[in-house]
């Protein structure tokens, strides 16, 4: 005898009725574009790391800046989601904007700089008034938009912490490249770039997965009540 559809269905969920969570690897891969995202995001930067260090700013530019369109065009060509290469052309556009204007290959990076600031600052204090980035950020992207762990105090320590972690990560990865920028390190500051960029997300998230998991494991189960 063969299982019907929706029993076959019932056998995927957990013990709560829930869809199970995909491997850790798929969700990082997800959130970040894929592992395609994350080449493709790295490539521009890349082009204008290698291109400044044997030939010069202008060249540079307008390198990393072309391989962005054609990433773009490729994808929009292959009708794939352009939202990742929408947000890293913008981001390499303004960053080429302003190197162009200054004459200075450091520049270049002086946006990301300064973004990575704000985020950790708004991390910190959405720690300090409870309502941890991280958390929400589980809620949109893990949890399909729901909400629980505010009421459950041991989960909102956790999101507390977690939150902190990546704003301590952030604030270390940013202010190596700060100084960098401030020493006009400039090839030091790309290839700071390339290897403090994607790596320590990665990391954070998988850790933050794995944390959550954890947790919610360990959770003793809810008493149900008898009528």
């Amino acid at each position: 005898m063969t299982s019907s559809p929706r029993a076959a269905d019932e056998s995927t969920r957990d013990p709560d009725g829930e869809e199970p969570l995909p491997p850790f690897g798929e969700m990082v891969a997800q959130q970040l574009g894929g592992w395609r995202g994350l080449v493709e995001s790295s490539i521009p930067v890349l082009v204008f790391v290698v291109v400044n260090i044997v030939w010069e700013l202008n060249p540079a530019l307008i390198a990393s800046i072309g391989v962005a369109l054609v990433i773009g065009g490729i994808r929009l060509a292959q009708k794939r989601p352009i939202r990742h290469a929408v947000n890293g052309l913008f981001g390499i556009g303004l960053g080429a904007l302003i190197a162009w204007r200054t004459g200075e290959a450091r520049d270049f990076y002086l946006p990301g700089i300064i973004q990575s600031y704000v985020f950790a600052a708004a991390l910190v204090i959405s720690a300090l008034v409870r309502q941890p980035l991280v958390g929400w950020g589980w809620s949109v992207i893990m949890a399909g938009g729901r909400s629980e762990w505010r009421e459950d105090r041991r989960l909102m320590r956790t999101f507390i912490w977690l939150t902190v972690l990546w704003a301590v990560v952030w604030v270390v990865k940013v202010s190596i490249q700060a100084w960098l920028w401030y020493d006009k390190q400039d090839d030091l500051l790309g290839v700071a770039r390339l290897v403090l960029g994607t790596p320590p997300y990665v990391l954070l998230a998988l850790l933050t997965v794995a944390v959550v998991r954890r947790v919610t494991r360990d959770r003793p189960p809810v008493a149900v009540e008898r009528a």
